[in-house]
């Protein structure tokens, strides 16, 4: 467990602080009460309510039919579960792009409504001026460069981002561009070790990688992935740490299994 573990709320403060002391950040995403619960109590220092809920947890192709009543429903329950954990709020697709006063109504409603410490938007450069206003308001932004899921189409599909010199010039300008607007926080996806490395030594605030290889400040994982609970597909940077999709499986199949031969209810689980 954390040294940060027994603490109290994590704030932004403390996020700053444990890339000054060398402490790396550990980060998941949960959707729903029971499991922000248990990743709240193993100690992660931030739960991240992902707009990934739309493929994990709701069923769809991507992240982009994820809508604001969908994020605020799922962060609330969240919220609910949550006592040491910083609770971010995935802004979906469209709830920021359209006008600085649509993402600054947005944004306080994850604060005000679900119970969420700050948002996680994606975009360099043209979502600066949207970040300002949003920090400028007192909600904390974390960032979010490199493969940016809601730009899916834009990119040709899920790839590696920053490859190239031109792009990897852009992913670095782009990080001191969001820090410079008020992000207190990076998260580096999908982008070659060495270029997280690069931005990571190149900024004050932290960086969260998730396929960035092991020099980023902290690490991100959709808990769906590393449980092994949703194996539609698999992404290179994933460690699957149980394979839960098959104790599930197993144990549903014996359910019905001793329902059928009249094993299950017993005497001890009747009234």
């Amino acid at each position: 467990m954390s040294t940060q573990a027994s603490m109290s709320k994590v704030t932004t403060a403390i996020i700053r602080t444990m890339k000054k002391k060398g402490e790396k950040i550990a980060m998941l995403t949960a959707y729903d009460y029971p499991t922000a619960l248990i990743v709240d109590e193993a100690g992660v220092d931030i739960i991240l309510v992902g707009d990934s809920l739309g493929m994990v947890v709701l069923g769809y192709d991507s992240t982009l039919p994820v809508t604001m009543d969908e994020m605020i429903h799922h962060t609330k329950a969240v919220s609910r579960a949550v006592k040491r954990a910083m609770v971010i709020g995935d802004m979906p697709f469209m709830s920021y792009q359209v006008s600085e006063e649509d993402a600054l109504y947005n944004a306080a409603r994850f604060l005000q409504e679900a119970g969420a410490q700050g948002v996680k938007l994606e975009g360099g450069r043209e979502v600066a001026e949207i970040t300002r206003r949003i920090t400028s308001a007192g909600i904390p932004v974390m960032g979010h460069l490199g493969l940016t899921p809601q730009s899916v189409h834009q990119f040709g599909g899920y790839k590696v981002q920053g490859k190239e010199d031109a792009s990897a010039k852009k992913i670095m300008e782009d990080a001191k561009i969001l820090e410079e607007a008020g992000v207190f926080s990076l998260v580096l996806e999908c982008v070659p070790a060495t270029l997280a490395k690069d931005v990571s030594e190149s900024l004050v605030i932290p960086t969260i990688g998730i396929g960035g290889g092991v020099h980023c400040d902290g690490q991100v994982l959709v808990l769906h992935d590393m449980l092994g609970m949703f194996e539609k597909f698999i992404p290179k940077f994933v460690k699957t740490y149980a394979k839960l999709n098959v104790q599930m499986k197993e144990s549903v199949q014996q359910y019905i299994d001793e329902v059928k031969r009249s094993v299950f209810p017993e005497k001890k689980h009747s009234f």
